[in-house]
């Protein structure tokens, strides 16, 4: 089976939710591409973030950007509050630079994403409240 992409307007959506209710203004979110795959074999990975290397970025001319794919099959049957910490962990990957890196798994823990997820949802409570 091939697999197949598409914008995923809907985690875009949710991805500038996350940055501006987070505070994580470093991130471009209009270097932030959002894409949902369909026909992955995988039955552990849920979503991956890619990164433009600075190569390629000199190559072809263009700035930094980010491209956060979700796996249809894995990311779409999870409940709505372990898709926000999975689509948190994928902006996690992105460094403060913006530049083209990557933040590998090291610096990415399970008690970041929960506090992060925890003050998400504090203030989506705290909105919902006004």
């Amino acid at each position: 089976m091939v697999i197949k992409y598409e914008e995923a307007s809907d985690i875009k959506r949710k991805i500038n939710l996350l940055v501006e209710t987070l505070g994580m203004n470093y991130l471009n979110q209009n270097r932030i591409f959002c894409i949902r795959s369909h026909g992955s074999k995988s039955r552990s990975v849920i979503a991956r973030c890619h990164s433009l290397p600075k190569i390629m970025q000199l190559s072809l001319e263009t700035e930094p950007a980010y491209i956060i794919e979700v796996i249809s099959e894995n990311f779409d049957i999870q409940n709505d509050n372990e898709k926000i910490k999975t689509l948190i962990h994928e902006l996690l990957h992105i460094p403060k630079s913006f530049g083209g890196g990557f933040r590998y798994h090291n610096v990415i823990t399970k008690t970041k994403i929960e506090r992060l997820f925890n003050r998400y949802k504090n203030s989506i409570d705290e909105d919902r409240k006004v």
